[in-house]
C-alpha cells in the first residue's frame, strides 16, 4: 500500500504543479501571487516533477503557440500530425529543448514575462539531478515495495512530466466529445479527465483560454479549480478578470 500512496502522491502532486504553476500561472497569467508564493510553487514544481523536470519559460511558450496554431502543422503537439504519441513526444521535446536552453528565440508574438529562475532552472536540468531523483524513486520501491511488478511503475515515476503532456495533447485532441466549435479538433475527455486534474477539457479551454475553471457545463469539474478556490480564499493567489 505505501507504494500505491507514493505513486498516487507523486502523479498529483507533479499533475497539480504543472497545471497550476506551468499552465494556468506561466502560460496563461491567470492569477497573481507575491514573489514569495511564485518562488515556493516552482520549487514545488522541481521537487514534484523531479527527473521529469519542466523548464516553465519553456513549457509557457509551448502552450501558447499551441493554442495560436492548434491542429496545425505549426502546433508543437497537435497528435493528428504524428503516427502515435511517442513521435509527437519527441517532436514537442525537440522544440522545448531548443527554448529551455535558449538556442532559439520564440517570435514576438510568444515572447513575455514568463517565470524564471535561473539558478533552479539549471540546476533541474542536470543530467546528475536527474539522477540522483531516479535513485531515490529506486531506492524508496526498493525499501518499500512488496512485489516485482510494483518496479513496473518507476519508468512513470522518471518520466512524469513529459507523461502527463503526452496524455493531455494525444487524447485531448483525438478523443472525446466538444461543447464548442473552436476551429480545431480539441475534445474533453472526461471519463479520462478523473486522473487529469481538468487538463483533459481542452474543448472548453480552447473556446475560453483565460477563464480560471475548465468546466463549462453543469456535469463537468475541474478539480484543480477547485484548490484554486481555497488558495484564493487564503490569499495566496488573486484571480485575474476574465477579459
Amino acid at each position: 500500500m505505501i507504494i500505491l500512496y507514493f505513486f498516487l502522491a507523486h502523479w498529483f502532486l507533479s499533475l497539480f504543479c504543472q497545471t497550476f504553476f506551468l499552465h494556468r500561472y506561466g502560460a496563461h497569467k491567470m492569477f497573481t501571487t507575491s514573489p514569495f508564493w511564485e518562488k515556493f510553487f516552482y520549487f514545488l514544481t522541481f521537487i514534484s516533477q523531479g527527473s521529469s523536470f519542466l523548464n516553465p519559460r519553456a513549457y509557457a511558450i509551448l502552450h501558447r503557440m499551441h493554442h495560436a496554431y492548434s491542429d496545425t502543422e505549426k502546433d508543437p503537439h497537435s497528435p493528428h500530425f504524428f503516427r502515435d504519441v511517442w513521435q509527437m513526444t519527441m517532436h514537442t521535446k525537440e522544440i522545448y529543448s531548443n527554448y529551455a536552453n535558449h538556442k532559439v528565440e520564440p517570435e514576438k508574438a510568444f515572447r513575455g514575462n514568463y517565470p524564471e529562475w535561473p539558478a533552479l532552472d539549471k540546476i533541474g536540468d542536470m543530467w546528475i539531478v536527474r539522477i540522483l531523483f531516479g535513485a531515490l524513486y529506486v531506492l524508496f520501491y526498493v525499501k518499500f515495495a512488496t512485489a516485482w511488478w510494483m518496479f513496473l511503475l518507476l519508468p512513470i515515476h522518471f518520466f512524469m512530466g513529459p507523461i502527463h503532456g503526452a496524455i493531455v495533447n494525444w487524447c485531448g485532441h483525438k478523443y472525446g466529445y466538444s461543447n464548442y466549435d473552436n476551429d480545431d479538433h480539441s475534445k474533453n475527455s472526461l471519463p479520462i479527465d478523473i486522473f487529469l486534474m481538468g487538463e483533459l477539457m481542452q474543448n472548453n479551454h480552447h473556446k475560453k483560454p483565460n477563464s480560471i475553471n475548465f468546466a463549462q457545463k453543469k456535469f463537468e469539474i475541474d478539480p484543480s479549480y477547485q484548490i484554486i478556490k481555497v488558495l484564493t480564499f487564503l490569499r495566496i493567489i488573486k484571480l485575474r478578470k476574465e477579459p
